[in-house]
């Protein structure tokens, strides 16, 4: 390999790693909600986590409003432990 095809070979390099860590500096300042929000119309979705509680490290409570029912959903421990419909409030 003669210099200049080296020196070609490592600016390709440098301007593909260039090209990556920016990717990932606009994903982490983006992140993955940020582009939900232009690929989902949030007002066709049915569903929708209400609100969230971690217990313990091994165990969630989660309130999912599902087509105009709330329900509460006990997680741990990689699967689901209880679920109860909740009344909705009127």
């Amino acid at each position: 390999m003669d210099l200049v095809t080296t020196a070609r070979a490592i600016f390709a390099l440098a301007l593909t790693l260039g090209l990556v860590g920016l990717a990932a500096v606009a994903l982490r300042k983006y992140g993955p909600d940020a582009i939900a929000r232009f690929t989902i119309d949030r007002k066709d979705r049915r569903m929708k986590v209400v609100e969230s509680l971690v217990l313990d490290p091994a165990r969630r409570l989660i309130i999912v409003n599902c087509d105009g029912r709330e329900r509460l959903i006990l997680l741990g421990e990689g699967r689901l432990i209880s679920d109860l419909d909740v009344r909705g409030q009127g």
